[in-house]
């Protein structure tokens, strides 16, 4: 049975809606709802567009004919997420005349969001952004919350603004057409919730790995929009991160420094996805906070067990040296004066923000794998 459609509020200076559901997509009349101006940007990628964007476009035309809508189609893969295909999207939106009240739409995963997002930002000092997640990983959490950038080599999402979206609208039906490794990934940024603030959602999720892995629209609906009800609580409450909302950063920052020295791979090869690149960030803080006395290991093997029955990775790749790992993790935003500050917890359910980490320590874990 198709679950019915959901919404989530976000709160704070900037509210707006979460719509999770199947079909939405293809909802021109909800779409249009959130385009204040006549032109609209539709960006995506290589992968994406092809199933969607003639759809979405037809959509919204049939509700708003008056319409200009413009397409930038960006090849698929965190790789795209760069300077020059930002400059791209400003220049699509110059091309197009985008006026103050014109909207991008971000159609894809989390590296569209995060570009088109960041291009929004910057047009005329700010216009509108929907982001239209077909990503699970994007839909928990990449969408939701305002945080937009680009990569450099130097590292992940260090160039970019909050800039929060007009809205999200979440069609879970596009989750049938995502890859069983990008549904795995989308996973990790999920289980992330239950392990820094809600034991039973980590119980719940524990029981229903079966029905999630086989992409169950039941039990994805439930999973979603509990994610983004606890991630809209926080981003409410502190929405410029100058708090608690660092909480939402677990395994990221070992996770970040994975993916940088890594390269960024294109899609299909070896190198870990982001959701990948969490999971086994999650694991390290885990065994970080048992190696610091402040959760046992046990703990850490109930996190290290959950992600593996998800068919998630728990060790650092072959081939990346601890000291390089530890370089990257140095450029991370949430370090204050040059010392690392990582999100690390006292056990299943109970994460906090731990500043002055001993990098000694740090080097430990990262050298044990």
């Amino acid at each position: 049975m198709t679950p019915a459609p959901r919404t989530v509020a976000v709160g704070g200076d900037t509210p707006y809606t979460i719509h999770i559901g199947t079909g939405l997509l293809a909802d021109g009349a909800l779409l249009a709802r959130h385009v204040r101006g006549r032109h609209v940007l539709l960006l995506s990628d290589s992968q994406v567009a092809p199933l969607y964007l003639a759809g979405v476009k037809a959509a919204l035309l049939a509700a708003r004919p008056d319409l200009l809508i413009g397409e930038l189609v960006l090849p698929a893969g965190e790789a795209s997420k760069t300077l020059a295909n930002f400059g791209a999207a400003i220049s699509a939106l110059a091309a197009l005349g985008a006026t103050r009240d014109a909207c991008v739409l971000a159609l894809g995963g989390g590296v569209a969001g995060d570009l088109a997002g960041f291009a929004a930002a910057c047009w005329m000092r700010g216009v509108d952004v929907v982001q239209l997640p077909t990503s699970l990983l994007a839909m928990v959490d990449s969408s939701v919350g305002g945080k937009t950038a680009v990569d450099i080599p130097e590292g992940k999402n260090l160039v970019g603004a909050f800039h929060p979206p007009r809205a999200v609208i979440a069609d879970t039906a596009a989750l049938r057409t995502l890859p069983p490794r990008e549904l795995r990934a989308g996973l990790a940024e999920v289980i992330k919730y239950g392990a820094i603030g809600d034991p039973l959602f980590f119980q719940w999720l524990q029981a229903e790995h079966a029905a999630l892995l086989a992409g169950d629209d039941t039990a994805l609906a439930q999973a979603i929009a509990r994610s983004c009800e606890y991630k809209a609580d926080i981003v409410a409450r502190d929405p410029l991160e100058k708090g608690e909302r660092a909480l939402l950063n677990l395994g990221h920052t070992f996770g970040h420094a994975i993916e940088t020295e890594q390269g960024y791979g294109a899609p299909g090869n070896d190198n870990l996805n982001h959701g990948e690149a969490v999971a086994v960030g999650m694991v390290l803080a885990a065994r970080l906070s048992a190696r610091l006395g402040m959760s046992s290991d046990a703990d850490t093997e109930q996190l290290r067990a959950l992600l593996l029955r998800y068919q998630l990775p728990v060790a650092i790749p072959a081939g990346l040296a601890a000291q390089a790992l530890l370089g990257r993790m140095r450029l991370d935003k949430k370090n204050l004066a040059g010392r690392l500050r990582l999100v690390l917890w006292r056990g299943i359910g109970h994460a906090e923000v731990v500043a002055d980490v001993d990098e000694a320590e740090v080097l430990q874990v990262l050298a044990a794998g």
